[in-house]
């Protein structure tokens, strides 16, 4: 996936960002992200966000929203209710059977006529367990 462009030596850092593509550092980011189609289809996600569902990310790729998000109901997968869901607390199914609790973030693409939502995610899991025992 990634490819090395050739650079001078007079480049700034913010000249070799600019030529980084986005599937490159959504790969890097250490942060849990997840890509989704309009009809909620996961179209990609990062290594960060499948290791915290425990997936590979082959296989998290193409599944549907209701396939991996548990306190949505299933009739609410369009874009619209993914927004609805910025910066709010989600449960996500862990590949193990227990439930991964995150604050999802609202979609770093925000025009109308965007076809992908892209969100971030916050595990809170831990946090969340230890605040109730």
């Amino acid at each position: 996936m990634e490819r090395r462009r050739n650079g001078s030596a007079a480049d700034t850092p913010i000249d070799i960002l600019a030529r980084m593509p986005a599937l490159v550092v959504l790969e890097r980011i250490p942060v849990p992200a997840l890509a989704m189609a309009p009809d909620g289809v996961i179209l990609f996600t990062n290594p960060a966000f499948a290791q915290m569902v425990g997936y590979d990310q082959d296989t998290l790729a193409g599944l549907a929203f209701p396939d991996v998000f548990r306190t949505v109901p299933a009739a609410v997968f369009a874009l619209s209710g993914v927004q609805a869901l910025a910066n709010m607390v989600v449960e996500l199914a862990h590949f193990e059977g227990w439930i991964v609790r995150a604050r999802m973030s609202k979609s770093a693409l925000m025009r109308r006529d965007d076809e992908v939502v892209l969100v971030t995610f916050d595990d809170l899991t831990d946090h969340l367990w230890m605040d109730e025992h």
